[in-house]
C-alpha cells in the first residue's frame, strides 16, 4: 500500500529527514512518495503583493486543496500524478490531514462504506462540540453539498437552533478533513474542474520589508493568503458519501500550542490514551498507578493493533 506526503516547500526537506531518520518507520521506501504543494503569493490587504525581502515575493502554501494542483502531469517522470497513480493499480485514494492524532489511516471501513456505495468522494462527519468550534461544516446549497469553512460563518449562523431539537445547533455536521476519492474523479477534477475552484481568504500574520527594505514580524493580521481546500469538489459528483463517526473515537486535532486548553499537544496524548484505555479495558485490562488510582496513560503499538483487535 503506497503512503503519499504532500509537503510545502518550506516543510520537504525537514518531514522527509525525520521519516528517513525513522527507517520509514519499518514501510518499504518505495511504497513512500512525497510530492510538493505549489505556493501562491501572499497580498496586502487591499490587494498588493507582499515582499519578504528585497527582491523576494512572500509566498505561502495554497491550502490543502493544492493537492489538485500538485498531481497535475508536469512532464517529471518519477513525480506523484494520477498517471503514475494508474501505474501503480491505484484505485482508491484515502486522504485526511496530518494534525489528527486518531486518525485511522486506509480505514477499511470508511472505505469499504464509499466504495459499496459507489461513492466518487468521500468525508467523515463528527457532531460539532461547540457552535464556535474551527471546523467546517456540511451544508446544501442549490442541491449541491459544500463545505462551510468556519472561517466563513457568521456568529449569528453558527449559534442558529435547530428548529425541531431545539437542543442542539443547525450546523451540527462537522468536517474533519478525511476524505475518500476513486482515481477517476481525482482524474476529472485535476483535468477538468480544477481551474474553477474558488479561492478562500485568510488573514494572516505575513513578515515583510517596508520601502526602506526592513524587515518586520507583524503581531496582527496584516495579510492575505489565498487558499484552496481539499473539500471544494464536492460540489461536482452525485456520488457522495458521508460517514458519521464518533469523535472519541476519531477526532482530536492540533492546532494550539502546549498549554492551550483546546486542541493542544496535552488534549491529544490525552484522547490517544483514551481511546486506547479503552481498547485495552474491552480486552480485560486493568489499569494501576503506584498509588492504586485508576490511570489512562497508555499507547498501543499500530504494529499490535489497528483499532483493538
Amino acid at each position: 500500500m503506497d503512503r503519499y506526503i504532500m509537503t510545502s516547500e518550506h516543510t520537504m526537506e525537514e518531514t522527509k529527514k525525520f521519516i528517513e531518520k525513522h527507517n520509514y518507520f519499518g514501510l518499504q521506501i518505495n511504497n513512500v512518495l512525497f510530492f510538493e504543494q505549489h505556493t501562491i503569493p501572499c497580498l496586502t490587504m487591499d490587494g498588493k503583493i507582499i515582499l519578504d525581502q528585497c527582491g523576494k515575493v512572500a509566498r505561502a502554501p495554497g491550502g490543502n486543496g493544492g493537492l489538485y494542483t500538485a498531481l497535475i502531469n508536469d512532464g517529471e517522470d518519477d513525480h506523484v500524478t494520477i498517471g503514475t497513480m494508474r501505474k501503480r493499480g491505484i484505485e482508491y485514494v484515502h486522504v485526511n490531514c496530518v494534525d489528527n492524532i486518531l486518525v485511522k489511516m486506509a480505514d477499511p471501513v470508511f472505505v469499504g462504506f464509499c466504495v459499496d456505495n459507489s461513492a466518487e468522494c468521500g468525508a467523515k462527519l463528527v457532531d460539532k462540540t461547540l457552535p464556535d468550534e474551527t471546523v467546517g461544516v456540511v451544508v446544501k446549497c442549490e442541491d449541491k453539498h459544500q463545505v462551510a469553512e468556519y472561517s466563513e460563518i457568521s456568529k449569528e449562523i453558527a449559534e442558529m437552533k435547530d428548529p425541531v431539537h431545539n437542543d442542539r445547533i443547525l450546523f451540527l455536521d462537522g468536517n474533519i478533513c478525511n476524505h475518500f476519492f476513486t482515481v477517476d474523479f481525482l482524474e476529472k477534477i485535476v483535468t477538468e474542474h480544477e481551474p474553477s475552484l474558488k479561492f478562500h481568504i485568510a488573514k494572516k500574520k505575513i513578515p515583510f520589508v517596508d520601502k526602506s527594505g526592513k524587515r518586520h514580524i507583524p503581531v496582527e493580521p496584516n495579510g492575505i493568503k489565498l487558499e484552496k481546500f481539499v473539500f471544494d469538489v464536492f460540489e461536482f459528483t452525485e456520488k457522495l458519501a458521508f460517514l458519521e463517526v464518533a469523535r472519541e473515537d476519531e477526532f482530536s486535532p492540533l492546532k494550539n500550542a502546549k498549554g492551550s486548553p483546546m486542541e493542544s499537544p496535552e488534549t491529544a496524548l490525552r484522547d490517544l490514551s483514551n481511546l486506547h484505555h479503552r481498547y485495552l479495558t474491552k480486552a480485560g485490562a486493568k489499569f494501576k498507578d503506584a498509588n492504586g488510582a485508576t490511570s489512562i496513560v497508555c499507547e498501543i503499538s499500530p504494529l499490535l493493533s489497528y483499532a483493538g483487535e
